[in-house]
């Protein structure tokens, strides 16, 4: 883990309202993995954007670090109005990331929304291992995704405007039925409600599955306790997402439906 003060490479708004943001850090270019984050403090001084917020990490091209992020709130319009050569303090890279090395032959990605952001990184990472990679996002529309470098896409959209018509769950369910895949393993990003639909649809098929979930920090280190999660079993009833996760065994977690 580092912390480093950088300066914004780029910042773009590739679709209303959704940015991919670049800024160049050695140190943590050079350690960060797959579903892994980012703490970034947009704004300095005391005030209401005192505290960090996590970006997943959403692609690593040399010293450049790339992040997706919707504008929802103070934090994310101030880190969008964000110029070439500003500055940020970040802290990472944190958290646990993918266990994309396992062995399994078929890496199937379920992406919901923003949840896409990890998945450029792992997709990246997954090519130069010569896994197979099938992806699917779901979003309530069409969502432009050709500046965003993911692998084999089947969509699903809430609204039948594009592929699927419905949840992406059941458009991964719909494709596993009728298509014959080799050894999967999932790994899912997205709103808690589908990360719960993609839980429970992975157990019931015995189907290895990773989910990356998100949670209200401020720290990113364990320290706020701000980010619990239930689980069903070890030492203690709660994990915290930040530093247990925020990549998780769907069997070792419990997410409301």
């Amino acid at each position: 883990m580092q912390q480093d003060i950088v300066r914004v490479q780029s910042n773009v708004e590739i679709a209303p309202g959704l940015f991919l943001f670049k800024f160049v850090s050695d140190p943590v270019a050079a350690a960060a993995e797959p579903g892994q984050f980012v703490n970034i403090r947009a704004a300095y001084g005391w005030g209401p954007l005192l505290l960090r917020r996590p970006f997943s990490i959403s692609n690593v091209r040399g010293s450049s670090i790339e992040l997706l992020f919707n504008v929802v709130g103070a934090g994310t319009r101030m880190l969008a109005s964000k110029r070439p050569g500003d500055e940020i303090d970040i802290l990472g890279p944190l958290g646990v990331p993918f266990r994309y090395r396992e062995p399994y032959e078929t890496a199937i990605l379920v992406a919901g929304g923003l949840g896409i952001a990890p998945f450029p990184f792992l997709t990246d990472r997954l090519e130069k291992l010569g896994t197979k990679i099938i992806t699917f996002v779901g979003s309530r529309s069409v969502l432009d995704l050709r500046q965003i470098d993911l692998n084999n896409i089947q969509r699903a959209t809430d609204d039948g405007s594009e592929g699927f018509h419905g949840t992406v769950v059941d458009c991964l369910a719909n494709y596993l039925a009728a298509h014959r895949v080799d050894k999967p393993k999932i790994f899912g990003c997205g709103p808690t409600k589908m990360l719960s639909a993609l839980s429970q649809y992975a157990q019931a098929h015995n189907l290895a599955c990773e989910l990356s979930l998100e949670g209200d920090m401020a720290c990113g280190i364990g320290i706020c306790q701000g980010c619990p999660v239930e689980q069903t079993n070890g030492t203690g009833k709660y994990a915290l997402v930040c530093t247990d996760g925020p990549s998780f065994d769907c069997r070792t977690i419990v997410l409301p439906s």
